[in-house]
């Protein structure tokens, strides 16, 4: 509180529970490899949620239908870490089914990728 009685934060000072406490200090989630751009949705046969913080109702809620990692933690509004965390605990616990995006055969060496983007930039 403040002298005037007031509240001692405001809607600009951010939440007030730490990114490291929603994934109780993990900073690696539970085996499974996610980017930002792997689908996730909720599982046809998901056992009920057990967990009782609610970053994880929210999650599988918006998860009825398919979204990216990223459009979760935007929902959401975690940072892309630890969404991920959470994410991947509701995968192992059977919640949510994931697909990881599809890798391009070209590397980011391939001359023939550049050679392309070189001639778009050249027809600009």
């Amino acid at each position: 509180m403040t002298r005037s009685g007031g509240q001692w934060f405001d809607e600009d000072a951010g939440p007030l529970v730490r990114p490291y406490a929603l994934t109780r200090g993990r900073v690696m989630g539970a085996g499974h490899d996610l980017d930002m751009l792997t689908v996730v949705v909720m599982a046809d046969r998901a056992p009920t949620l057990r967990r009782t913080e609610p970053e994880y109702a929210d999650i599988v809620a918006l998860c009825r239908v398919p979204q990216s990692v990223a459009e979760v933690a935007a929902h959401v509004k975690l940072p892309l870490a630890v969404t991920k965390i959470l994410v991947g605990d509701l995968i192992g616990e059977g919640h949510l089914i994931f697909r990881a995006p599809v890798q391009p055969d070209a590397g980011p060496g391939d001359l023939n990728v550049l050679r392309a983007v070189l001639d778009g930039i050249r027809k600009l």
